[in-house]
């Protein structure tokens, strides 16, 4: 029997990646379909960067690969054919601005995720790109090592090539709920464990436990990770925020991949510490300290450093220290003075793992890499199989650089998947 197709291309997944790979195939001329299961597409990129949407970085690709922890080197050449700079360029002709803020990260200038989803929608619409909402793929049709299209329940929809963007297993709320992973386990490809990525973590300090500095946000502090044996894990600088439960923000997220993976080998747990000031030696730190305490002698030691730090945080700091808060700065030995200044330059933690994958930024692990091909993002092991975004087993920092290896595995799939088509007809 020779089936029709009345599709060249089918994306499974309709967020960044799976919008891109579509975009992109229709470009070069290919019938497209995008299968989403929710009632409307992108709805992970809606909640990304607050709800504006940080969609890719500035950083150079050096730069770029680097804030890939997680299998930076194999989107090299996706990255390189579809850039940071060239998605700014698109969404700039199809009408939509975008801005740079601090450490590189890319925004729309109107502070909006529904406005980059928006802009894409309209795209994907003028190339003729068809959507089907609230549609679960089932399956792939694989038949003598290629894949000739999906499996919708009892219906088969055929196509000459697929590319499965279904993203990992965070936010399940958004649709990622890992029914990719298994679709091309079934297909043979390897899935290497999952975990949760861009993370936060958590500790068992009593002074976090018990919500003493719940709360309090930092910018800009430097999170140094060790295993039970010493060994150095991690170091990284960024913003944190103080929770019931541990550490939250960017700087923690940063570090939350070691510790998951960390605890994973069985290495918990972890000891932390939290260099408050990264950008003093402790001695500068000190005689920034003593500077401050001049402005009036008989002030509270607690006083002179809530001048730096948050209050509840220096209450903390201090009594972790051994000292009493209370204490008037002129009566402080010098001794004292210079533990509590080491303190502030490695606050300890006790980290014991981080908060579940359902409520990572991220997924790590996926397809394994060696499976696909990077040059073009195609199965190895299914002719006409591509895959893009999450669902691979390449995870980065936050940032935008997420995003960005989405829409480049995107893009690049969608070519190569529009290419297969073309070479068949």
């Amino acid at each position: 029997m020779v089936l029709t197709k009345a599709y060249d291309v089918i994306v499974v997944g309709g967020g960044p990646a799976g919008m891109l790979a579509a975009a992109r195939a229709a470009e070069l001329g290919a019938r497209v379909l995008i299968i989403e299961k929710n009632d409307t597409l992108g709805r992970k990129m809606l909640i990304t960067g607050g709800g504006r949407c940080n969609l890719t970085n500035n950083a150079n690709l050096e730069e770029t690969i680097a804030n890939i922890p997680g299998n930076g080197k194999f989107v090299y050449s996706a990255l390189h054919r579809f850039s940071g700079q060239d998605l700014r360029d698109l969404l700039k002709k199809l009408g939509l601005r975008t801005k740079v803020e601090e450490q590189g990260r890319v925004f729309p200038v109107t502070d909006r995720a529904a406005d980059v989803l928006n802009t894409l929608l309209k795209y994907l619409q003028r190339l003729g790109v068809s959507i089907r909402y609230q549609s679960k793929v089932d399956a792939l049709q694989i038949k003598d090592g290629c894949c000739q299209g999906v499996w919708l329940g009892e219906k088969m929809l055929a196509a000459n090539a697929v590319v499965l963007a279904t993203g990992g297993l965070s936010y399940p709320q958004t649709g990622s709920t890992g029914e990719g992973h298994k679709m091309a386990q079934r297909a043979g490809h390897t899935i290497t464990p999952l975990y949760p990525a861009a993370v936060a973590i958590t500790c068992h300090d009593p002074w976090i436990v018990q919500r003493e500095v719940q709360g309090v946000s930092l910018p800009q502090v430097m999170i140094t990770l060790y295993n039970e044996k010493g060994k150095l894990l991690a170091s990284e600088i960024g913003d944190i925020i103080f929770t019931h439960w541990g550490l939250s923000g960017p700087g923690a997220l940063r570090v939350g991949r070691v510790v998951a993976l960390a605890c994973a080998q069985g290495q918990g747990p972890l000891r932390g510490e939290l260099d408050l000031f990264p950008q003093h030696t402790w001695q500068s730190l000190e005689q920034l300290i003593i500077e401050k305490a001049a402005t009036g002698s008989k002030r509270s030691l607690k006083n002179i450093i809530s001048t730096l730090l948050p209050e509840r945080l220096s209450k903390v700091a201090i009594t972790l220290s051994g000292l009493n808060p209370e204490t008037p700065f002129d009566k402080l030995a010098s001794d004292s003075l210079e533990v509590l200044v080491r303190l502030l330059k490695a606050l300890p933690l006790k980290v014991t793992g981080t908060r579940p994958l359902a409520e990572a930024t991220v997924t790590g692990g996926g397809v394994h890499i060696k499976e696909i091909n990077p040059r073009t993002m195609a199965s190895k092991l299914i002719h006409g199989l591509f895959f893009a975004g999450e669902i691979i087993d390449v995870d980065a920092h936050t940032g935008g650089f997420n995003m960005q290896v989405a829409f480049s595995t995107g893009y690049l799939a969608g070519e190569a998947a529009a290419s297969l088509t073309q070479e068949s007809s």
